[in-house]
């Protein structure tokens, strides 16, 4: 299974890269773009066939390392390989 892990900054935490991103697309003529925010998507082959089992250790793998809890947050979606 492989598992997508995107992890993005809570509401309410500044978001420079985001800012930057939407001040340049509006320097590019894209007037409608509101706010941007930026954040990463991981995607991690587990060597699991239960989807449930395997998204329970996605899940544990960004809360002890992908993703800081304090300021960020994640969701975890499975795919078949």
């Amino acid at each position: 299974m492989k598992a997508i892990v995107t992890v993005m900054l809570k509401e309410g935490v500044l978001d420079p890269q985001g800012k930057a991103i939407a001040q340049a697309l509006h320097g590019l003529g894209f007037a409608a773009v509101g706010e941007v925010r930026a954040g990463k998507v991981i995607e991690i082959e587990v060597d699991e066939t239960d989807p449930e089992k395997a998204r329970a250790l996605a899940s544990e793998m960004a809360r002890k390392l992908l993703a800081n809890l304090v300021i960020e947050r994640f969701s975890v979606r499975m795919e078949a390989v």
